[in-house]
This record gives C-alpha cells, structure tokens and sequence, in this order.
C-alpha cells in the first residue's frame, strides 16, 4: 500500500502543476458554471485529465469517479467493490479569488469506505497523505513525510469554516452550547486535514457537499485519530446510493468529546 500511496502522491503533484500553471499564468481564467451553480476552470479539467490518465495506467484496473468526468449509473456503480474517487481541483472559488486553499483530493473506496487518501495544496506546497497499514503524514514542501494526530481538545477550540458558503455564522449558532471558539476560515479539503494535524478541531457543514468532496480528507482524519460523521453520529460511507451528495457532517479531533451534545439544530 505504501508503493501505491506515493504512486498516487505523485499524480496529484503532477495535477498540481498544472493547476498551478494556470494559476500563475498572465492570461484570463475562463469560468463556466455548471448545472449546480458551481463554477468550472480549464485548470479543473486539466487536472481531471491528468489524474483519470495516470490512474489508468497504474498496476491497479479499478474505476474511477471524478467530479469532472461523466458520472456512472448507480446500477452500475453499486458493483464496484473498490474504485478511485476524485475532485481534481476541489475550491475552485478559492482557486478564483487566489487564496492559495485549493487542494486535488485522490481517495480509494473499498466496500464503500476510504483506505487511501491524498490531499494536495500545490500552492502551498505541502501534502496530506494516509493509506491503511501505511499511516498518516503531512508532507513538507521540503518533501519530509511528518507524522500526524489530531489533538485534545483545548478550552477554545478551533473551528474551521469555508469563506465561501456563509457558514461562519450558521455554525456559531449551532454552537452556542460549546462556549467560545475560534473560527478560522480555511478552503477546501485543507479544513478536515488541518483537524488531522492538530491544528483546529471541528469542522461542521450543512451546505451541500459532494461525495469526492470528503472521501480522501476523511481517510487522513480516521488515521490520524478523528471521525467524520454524519448527524447521527454515523461515519460517512460512499457509493450507498444514486446521489453523490454527502449529509450534513462533522469533522472532529478529539473522539473522547460528544460534539453532538454541543449542536443546537
């Protein structure tokens, strides 16, 4: 697992580039919105192009599900006892207003869970990575593999919201029972991963979310020593329907915590 990690590691790094490549590129950026409202770059299809080729030439035959490429029946999709899961570029928004949280998000699903799980910040230069039997590591830009948990949680903890969702509010509201926080707008798949590492210790989101949006960045906080649960407290699972829409979910730290007490709906 450890050689298909870094395998896996290296296709997001090359997708990264050429994200990157866009990025800082003089010429404009042209957006499309898709039929979700949400919005599409050349960089997103650069990167899915890039990722669906590499992962089709590896050793390992399984399918793939991207959230750029043409999505699969469910008839056909509900076979598929392992399958790559894949948000080329996951915070197009943030890649937009160039706040650098943009992330390419690489999962494995096995009988419906994440065994591996790759998180890129190419303008960060830094990775999140975890495989089963492997272990869980953030990457340097100086390319050292450093282990990581999540943390206690502390008097105040961090809680970690997306800029462009108006969720900081709506989360400080469902929170009240927890007493006073630190809310740390962050982008992308880099919230729960932050959690990972120790760095904040909840993350809780209503707005929808796609399947491709979580899998990798769950992978790395299970290992890591934190959940990802829907609302009811039961981890999230992948490929159980015909929609890719995630429940509403939190992301925590400390699993000796019930963060569900905490929650005013």
């Amino acid at each position: 697992m450890k050689a298909l990690l870094t395998e896996v590691l290296t296709i997001a790094k090359r997708a990264g580039e050429a994200i990157l490549a866009i990025y800082r590129s003089q010429e404009k950026i042209v957006v499309t919105v898709k039929e979700d409202d949400t919005p599409l770059t050349q960089a997103d299809l650069a990167a899915d192009q890039l990722i669906t080729t590499q992962l089709k030439a590896l050793s390992q035959h399984y399918p793939i599900l991207s959230e750029e490429s043409i999505v699969t029946d469910f008839a056909e999709r509900q076979t598929w006892s392992h399958y790559w899961l894949v948000d080329p570029l996951d915070g197009t928004r943030e890649f937009l207003h160039r706040t650098d949280d943009f992330t390419v998000n690489i999962a494995l699903i096995v009988e419906q869970k994440p065994v591996l799980g790759v998180v890129h910040a190419p303008a960060h230069g830094i990775s999140y990575v975890a495989a089963h039997g492997v272990g869980v590591f953030k990457i340097t830009a100086a390319g050292v593999w450093e282990p990581i948990h999540v943390r206690p949680k502390p008097d105040k903890p961090t809680v970690v919201v997306s800029r462009f969702h108006n969720s900081g509010g709506t989360v400080a509201q469902h929170l009240q029972h927890m007493g006073e926080c630190i809310i740390r707008p962050v982008g992308s798949a880099l919230k729960p991963c932050l959690i990972a590492e120790g760095l904040a210790d909840l993350y809780l989101r209503f707005g929808p979310t796609s399947e491709w949006d979580t899998a990798a960045s769950q992978c790395i906080l299970e290992l890591a020593g934190g959940r990802m649960f829907d609302l009811s407290g039961q981890a999230l699972c992948y490929n159980t329907k015909d929609s890719l829409l995630n429940p509403a979910f939190m992301s925590v730290g400390d699993t000796s915590i019930d963060w569900l007490n905490y929650l005013q709906l």
